[in-house]
């Protein structure tokens, strides 16, 4: 069988092709333009670039290659769909179909155009699943008073968020939201409540209560802890289970060293469904 993936921003797609190596694996890989790291024309064997707008190119490509399952890794930011970008037929048929525009209903609708063309997007994580975060404190020091109350009580906040679509982090400081995600990424939402709050800062990272993972997986690692620093927060919570994290090892390393704490919340049992 032929897998193929598109490839958005970050490290994500990389550790992909990584993980298909290892079992043996290739990929044929779509890469973004506007978003994929020019790095992965090295890596993998066969890369079509196109636009964010181009959906019949991609699955044009996956189908001349044989894909019958992919899968998506990395960040493609919602705003691209809004900053001029110009869709092909394909896409702006499927967009105006769309009931909704947030992130659910927009990768929903590419995944059901390519489902149309024998096509299955499947679980993200499917090569790279040893990067999911483990349930319990990771860091050598574990969360305080007050940062477990801050993240018992910006997981209540944060899942809410996330059932919404609206995102995936919350910063808090003594039991108050000092900024939610939206559009801009949890390190900008770090970096903003950074400067809105002096210090002493709890990050929470969560899945949406029935997480597709076939895509927009919560995703953590060496970046998330250099943003912390700089904005002053010394506690991170994410998702057992059903967040990635990268590079655990060194990020882990870079917590410690500055008396951060990492945790796994919730439950990494709990069956995911789709749409």
């Amino acid at each position: 069988m032929r897998y193929g993936l598109i490839a958005g921003n970050g490290e994500f797609p990389f550790l992909v092709i990584e993980g298909a190596k290892k079992q043996g694996e290739s990929l044929s890989v779509i890469a973004i333009k506007e978003e994929t790291d020019p790095r992965i024309d090295d890596v993998a064997e066969n890369v079509q670039w196109v636009g964010i707008g181009q959906l019949g190119k991609m699955i044009g490509f996956f189908k001349a290659h044989g894909v019958e399952k992919a899968m998506m890794a990395g960040q493609v930011k919602h705003v691209q769909i809004f900053s001029g970008a110009v869709p092909d037929v394909r896409m702006l048929k499927m967009l105006w179909n769309l009931p909704k525009r947030n992130t659910n209903s927009l990768i929903g609708g590419v995944a059901d155009e390519m489902a149309k063309d024998g096509i299955e997007l499947i679980d993200s994580t499917y090569f790279v699943g040893d990067h999911l975060a483990p349930s319990g404190t990771l860091t050598k020091r574990e969360p305080n008073e007050i940062e477990l109350e801050n993240i018992e009580y910006g997981l209540r906040i944060a899942s809410e968020i996330a059932r919404l679509d609206l995102g995936q982090t919350i910063v808090l400081r003594a039991k108050a939201c000092v900024a939610i995600e939206a559009m801009e990424g949890t390190d900008a939402t770090i970096e903003r409540a950074g400067s809105l709050a002096n210090g002493k800062l709890t990050v929470v990272k969560v899945a949406k209560p029935h997480q597709d993972m076939r895509f927009d997986v919560p995703v953590v690692g060496v970046p998330t802890v250099e943003t912390m620093i700089a904005a002053g927060a010394t506690c991170l919570s994410v998702t057992a289970g059903k967040t990635l994290i990268f590079n655990r090892e060194e990020m882990v390393r870079l917590a410690d060293r500055n008396k951060i704490a990492i945790v796994g919340s919730g439950d990494e049992t709990k069956t995911t469904e789709g749409p």
